[in-house]
């Protein structure tokens, strides 16, 4: 998403290293391209992760692209926030997410394309987008997203367990809009924790609030 920050650290690093160690042999031996997801809840550090990996995977030769879930939203922010106020039901990965459209990228990328499209919100602008990427000896693609455990045709799935609330530091830091001091969007985040509280059983690798990893299958 264009206009989002993040804010790598030397833990998200070392998460990533110890990843992708683990994981090398199975993206090189691999006779399609290797999809990876990093799931979490909002300012737990999925997209400082992907990065990490995707910076990892490069030191070792692997070229990958890091696909975000915010980029799949059907509004851009602003309205989104605004639908969510006015529809309850408005919340969730089949709802707010065009989970097929990115499920169709990743499908894309298995069929050996050359390039696939994706929309890209802009967050400043309030806008959505159309983004074309060229697949060019790409390897890897990292789905990063709060339900991003919930795509098919996943060969690694990563999921950071870190709740909302001990992620209020991150968010205060990331500083997109007024998120932190709003009530209603601390209700959100308190309803996305009980979506995905089971998403963690879905994951070969698991990320604690210190960031230890841990290989769970």
């Amino acid at each position: 998403m264009k206009g989002d920050v993040i804010l790598l650290q030397e833990k998200h690093t070392i998460a990533g290293r110890a990843i992708v160690e683990s994981i090398r042999d199975q993206i090189i031996s691999s006779s399609s391209r290797f999809i990876i997801t990093v799931a979490g809840e909002s300012g737990s550090g999925k997209s400082e992760t992907a990065l990490a990996i995707s910076n990892e995977l490069a030191n070792i030769g692997i070229k990958s692209i890091i696909l975000g879930q915010d980029d799949y939203f059907f509004l851009p922010p602003k309205l989104n926030s605004a639908k969510r106020k006015a529809d309850p039901d408005w919340l969730g990965p089949h709802m707010e997410v065009n989970f097929e459209a990115l499920e169709q990228n990743l499908m894309d990328a298995l069929e050996n394309k050359a390039f696939l499209t994706k929309p890209l919100i802009d967050y400043n602008a309030n806008s959505v987008e159309s983004q074309t990427i060229s697949l060019d000896n790409i390897q890897v693609l990292i789905a990063e997203g709060t339900y991003t455990s919930l795509l098919k045709h996943v060969n690694t799935k990563i999921f950071i367990s870190r709740d909302w609330k001990k992620t209020l530091e991150d968010r205060r830091k990331r500083n997109r809009g007024n998120e932190v001091n709003d009530p209603f969007t601390e209700q959100i985040l308190a309803t996305e924790h009980k979506i995905i509280a089971g998403h963690k059983q879905l994951a070969d690798f698991v990320i604690n609030d210190d960031f230890d990893v841990s290989k769970v299958r």
